[in-house]
């Protein structure tokens, strides 16, 4: 789809504007999720205004939370400070909500703290928030939340300079009375509490292109008619995960990423007994998958197609070009997985043996 031109002009008139930096940071931050939105890339603005992508972002984020913060009623002191600079900061209490984010720029505001301290600020809210009740002593507020943090890791530290610093910073940020005695009694308690080791996070990263699936839009069961393979949507994936976004009623099936499936282009998936192949002299017959690339539709001598049969779908080679209707190439036919005894694999030393 094309801008016309008074959306372009609108573009043009938003990059002026923020090659130029009129108007707050703020602004900026709105205009360029405006561009973004309308289509334009970070690198496409960046290349036209000098805005980084890494700051794009962080103005952009940066606004959002702002506007939050209006909207829930902080104070003007906060809003005129945060007005004039502060995006780095602000950008800090993205995974806060609303009323927390007004608390923490209360308390960065009184404090005058700096980024870095209000990355600390938002983590240590955040923890704070995640416990089922309040730790005795400590109350609900962004200075308690620190002097929490500071007083659990104080306990945890036998090195008494590292203990002196945690006490000292929780004494500086501790809101309430009692925060500020729980923190005090580790003066005269040395008693130090074992740290639990939190577990291992389970990263994964796939190895090779065999191990990231391809989901396949699966058109039925045989018998098909030849409409149904061609009402079947195209499917796109977004990288880096594959993901597909798909409205409306549709059979999906994963398949590993095998070469022939990663080269299709438009592969869909037909279920049938395997005896509806052709040259097939097995006197057995199973489920199959057929796997055929809609795209692929141009006769080969080297290969199986789906093909239109008076309406109705089929499979067939052909020795020369076919008269008939190709709907695909067949690029794989997938068996079920082949279990000698289920019984058997639950016992997995039987299999050892």
């Amino acid at each position: 789809m094309t801008e016309s031109p008074s959306n372009q002009l609108d573009i043009e008139a938003t990059l002026t504007s923020l090659r130029q930096k009129q108007g707050s940071w703020v602004e900026w931050g709105q205009a360029i999720a405006q561009l973004q939105k309308a289509g334009q890339t970070p690198q496409q603005i960046f290349e036209a205004t000098g805005f980084e992508p890494v700051q794009q972002n962080q103005v952009i984020v940066g606004a959002q939370v702002y506007t939050s913060l209006e909207k829930t009623n902080a104070s003007e002191a906060v809003r005129s400070r945060f007005t004039q600079k502060g995006s780095d900061i602000l950008y800090e209490l993205r995974l806060l909500n609303n009323a927390e984010r007004v608390a923490a720029a209360e308390f960065i505001l009184a404090h005058n703290l700096d980024a870095d301290m209000a990355k600390e600020v938002a983590r240590d809210m955040k923890e704070f928030s995640r416990l089922r009740n309040l730790p005795e002593g400590f109350a609900d507020r962004p200075g308690d939340a620190i002097a929490y943090q500071c007083w659990r890791l104080a306990r945890q530290k036998s090195d008494l300079q590292e203990r002196s610093r945690l006490i000292a910073k929780g004494l500086r940020f501790a809101d309430s009375d009692t925060a500020r005695q729980k923190i005090e009694q580790l003066l005269v308690d040395f008693t130090v509490v074992p740290k639990r080791p939190a577990p291992t996070i389970p990263f994964y990263r796939p190895d090779s292109e065999d191990q990231l699936p391809r989901l396949i839009a699966v058109v039925g069961e045989m018998p098909l008619k030849s409409a149904e393979v061609q009402a079947v949507p195209i499917v796109e994936a977004v990288e880096p995960f594959r993901i597909v976004k798909f409205a409306g009623e549709q059979a999906w099936v994963a398949l590993p990423g095998w070469q022939t499936v990663r080269s299709a282009e438009d592969p869909i998936a037909i279920l049938c007994q395997s005896d509806r192949l052709p040259n097939q002299s097995a006197t057995t017959s199973e489920p199959v998958l057929v796997i055929a690339d809609r795209h692929a539709r141009e006769w080969d001598v080297n290969s199986y197609f789906v093909y239109d049969a008076a309406g109705e779908v089929d499979f067939g080679w052909f020795e020369t070009q076919p008269d008939v209707k190709l709907l695909g190439k067949i690029v794989v036919v997938v068996r079920p997985k082949h279990i000698i005894d289920e019984e058997l694999t639950k016992d997995s030393w039987q299999i050892d043996e």
